[in-house]
């Protein structure tokens, strides 16, 4: 667990800098082969490369390990008290109701749609598996070329590598649970 803990936050905040590996290699002295291996969670690197790399991002060594203190092995939500996560404040309003689970190797996510509401233009393509059921509501779903309406009760499952589409068909509202796997970061 910790080597994927590290190396996804080792990642993140490399990214977030605008480093490539090489410009981190500069930095802290550590090689790139090392940070590359550190980052697709294949080792866990000693103190010393920790330091090297915690110092050349500005970042405290504990940074990369909080997590792991944090995270538990069971999360009990009780309704309406989600984690949230905001990527559309005036249309799509996201809660995770696994936010903080150790080694997760999917995502629970409660989703309320305004009127209007869609996953934008194109389709979205991704790895991994997708759950969807509508709490409440009217949601449109095309996959590929398949069109879907889904109402209060029904669900959908899918590989997310085939293209996907969603619309809330509502006047108001639609009231969504979503279920992703692999997890993606979101704790970024």
């Amino acid at each position: 667990m910790i080597k994927t803990l590290i190396g996804k936050k080792l990642k993140a905040t490399r990214l977030g800098n605008g480093f490539t590996i090489q410009e981190l290699t500069n930095l802290s002295g550590v090689s790139a082969n090392m940070i590359s291996r550190i980052e697709r969670g294949l080792t866990v690197p000693s103190v010393k490369i920790l330091m090297k790399l915690a110092s050349a991002l500005g970042m405290s060594i504990g940074y990369f390990v909080e997590e792991a203190e944090k995270s538990s092995t069971a999360i009990f939500t009780k309704k309406g008290q989600g984690e949230p996560i905001f990527f559309y404040k005036d249309k799509h309003q996201i809660s995770s109701l696994t936010q903080g689970l150790r080694d997760p190797s999917f995502t629970v996510l409660h989703d309320v749609l305004e009127a209007g509401c869609n996953s934008g233009g194109g389709h979205m393509v991704h790895t991994g598996e997708e759950f969807v059921m509508v709490l409440d509501g009217r949601l449109e779903f095309t996959i590929q070329n398949d069109r879907y309406i889904l109402e209060s009760g029904d669900s959908l499952s899918f590989k997310a590598s085939l293209p996907h589409h969603w619309c809330n068909l509502e006047n108001g509202p639609t009231e969504v649970l979503w279920v992703v796997s692999p997890a993606p970061n979101i704790s970024q």
